[in-house]
């Protein structure tokens, strides 16, 4: 029996997009695609700042934030070109920004042998991106939309910079925080976790990207009382209100990751958390680490990720 399949075709980005910045930027910036950039990049949730950002004289097409700082996107929807080279070149100094994305239709030769020459000698703090984007559809189907990345940092060279430069620069609580989470992320990993954590930095707490505005998922750890947390914090526009839809579903939040969660409102605060700490870990002893945290984590956070308490706000 045969079965029909499609074929897939390849779309000109101009067919769908005619203005880089009419039409394509206001498109990437909307939170579900520029949540598609991140997971495409393996980066934590990417607040959007604003488009078409004045730097000086010039303007960078998106300005983002995340848990390491200020992110620029600069959109080619052609071939790239050394304008563009200088251009995210300039907008990343006028910003101070920690992270670049080029977005292109492709690159050439020398222009990814630039961007991984600057991976490869600017400080550890300074990572650059270079992702081709493509439009495909079968058939009648809307146009689907693929990023492709072509130039990125190596993680695994940095992160070992980093931790070097930790090592030598930083406090033993500060070395510690470092060590904890860094074995954090890689028993994630070895549980083929879903989280999406951001680098490991020698600090007491670490972000984790739900893809929802305005909602963080947070871990921390306080090596001086030996306890551990999670915690949503939520800072909205809507934040009383999303608050009070999640805490009416407070027991199907709770069977869903297995522990009792602490709702505060703050009433006399815009924001609201909801927390979970773990008091008495036994952060002395580091073959114990992983099963000091909070049953979140292990249950690979299943309740905001897809059930939709978080989602449904």
């Amino acid at each position: 029996m045969k079965i029909p399949l499609g074929k897939l075709e390849r779309i000109p980005l101009r067919q769908a997009w005619a203005h880089e910045a009419g039409e394509f930027t206001p498109w990437l910036a909307q939170p579900d695609n520029l949540l598609l950039l991140a997971e495409t990049l393996g980066l934590g949730e990417l607040e959007l700042a604003g488009t078409e950002h004045p730097v000086g004289d010039f303007k960078v097409d998106i300005l983002c934030t995340d848990d390491g700082g200020k992110v620029i996107i600069e959109n080619q929807l052609e071939k790239t070109n050394h304008t563009h080279l200088g251009q995210i070149l300039t907008y990343a100094a006028g910003v101070g920004a920690r992270k670049v994305i080029w977005l292109a239709e492709s690159f050439r030769t020398e222009h990814v042998a630039a961007l991984e020459f600057l991976n490869q000698h600017t400080t550890d703090e300074l990572d650059f991106f270079a992702v081709e984007i493509e439009l495909w559809r079968i058939g009648d189907s809307p146009m689907a939309p693929s990023f492709n990345v072509v130039v990125k940092p190596n993680d695994w060279a940095k992160t070992g910079q980093q931790n070097a430069k930790a090592a030598a620069t930083t406090t033993p609580t500060k070395q510690r925080q470092l060590k904890f989470w860094t074995g954090w992320q890689a028993w994630l990993q070895a549980k083929g976790s879903t989280l999406r954590t951001q680098r490991p930095l020698p600090q007491h707490w670490t972000n984790i990207a739900l893809g929802r505005t305005g909602i963080h998922l947070s871990a921390t750890v306080n090596s001086r009382e030996s306890r551990v947390g999670m915690e949503v914090y939520i800072n909205h526009d809507n934040s009383k209100s999303i608050f009070k839809q999640l805490q009416a579903r407070q027991a199907e939040i709770d069977a869903a990751l297995g522990a009792h969660l602490e709702w505060m409102e703050l009433p006399d605060w815009h924001v609201c958390r909801i927390l979970q700490v773990r008091p008495a870990s036994p952060l002395e002893n580091e073959e114990q680490w992983p099963a000091s945290t909070p049953g979140w984590s292990r249950r690979r956070c299943a309740c905001p990720r897809s059930s939709g308490p978080w989602s449904g706000s």
